[in-house]
């Protein structure tokens, strides 16, 4: 739950739409600014996918989790390395989790994002909202740094 007590589960719609992003973001068809993460599951070793939209400022690349610790947070802290890929592209991660401060800023970029409008309702601070604040929430939205695995 955030902490105003809801739960941090994506919207029936956006699950609905989840499935249909999956089956654009494999063919190369879905908006540009999304990837499909795959990760292995921490209990089977199965690949698991879920569409995400990576933060990419400066050539670093990090990914966030909007609704808190879901299946995909677990399976990249335990495997801790992910694919991103859409169509033919494919790359690797190794993947680190950021503390407090050090998500502040991807977080607010992260609000910044075209698709801040379907997660926000999760989110009880806004892009102009103080450092503190967001940092003050950070661990209720696990943030990622990707490294390529060359």
């Amino acid at each position: 739950m955030s902490a105003t007590g809801r739960a941090n589960r994506p919207p029936r719609f956006l699950r609905w739409a989840n499935a249909r992003l999956m089956r654009g973001l494999e063919r190369g068809r879905a908006p540009a600014f999304m990837r499909l993460l795959t990760v292995r599951g921490r209990v089977t070793g199965e690949p698991h996918a879920t569409p995400v939209v990576p933060v990419i400022r400066d050539g670093n690349v990090w990914v966030v989790s909007p609704y808190g610790e879901v299946a995909w947070v677990r399976n990249v802290r335990r495997a801790a390395q992910l694919e991103l890929r859409r169509g033919e592209e494919r790359i690797l991660y190794e993947a680190r989790e950021l503390g407090a401060r050090e998500a502040t800023p991807v977080l607010r970029a992260y609000l910044t994002m075209p698709t801040h409008w379907v997660v926000r309702r999760h989110f009880d601070v806004t892009k102009r909202s103080s450092d503190d604040a967001i940092a003050a929430e950070a661990d209720q939205h696990p943030v990622f740094a990707l490294t390529p695995v060359s």
